[in-house]
């Protein structure tokens, strides 16, 4: 195995199975936000509320970066805009 293969087997073992199926779940696509809410509540039995909490701390985990790199970077990179937009700051 080489060593990326090693650190990505790394990551695996370091998530939990839910932090795995959110981080799953993520990578989907809806038409629209209620569509994305009912199917969390269906999917992964929790409130959308408490799914984008766990979200948002799954993606500073550096075992969720290792795991999907693209997929967190590019919720990091969201997250930072909505931050930027909220703070009055542009660029």
């Amino acid at each position: 195995m080489n060593t990326r293969g090693r650190r990505a087997r790394c990551a695996v073992d370091s998530l939990t199975e839910l932090e795995m199926r959110i981080l799953a779940f993520e990578r989907s696509w809806w038409r629209s936000p209620g569509a994305k809410d009912r199917e969390i509540i269906d999917a992964l039995g929790m409130t959308p509320t408490r799914y984008y909490q766990l979200l948002n701390e799954l993606i500073d985990q550096p075992a969720a970066a290792q795991f999907d790199p693209s997929l967190v970077a590019r919720l990091r990179r969201r997250r930072a805009d909505r931050n930027r937009l909220r703070s009055g700051r542009e660029g």
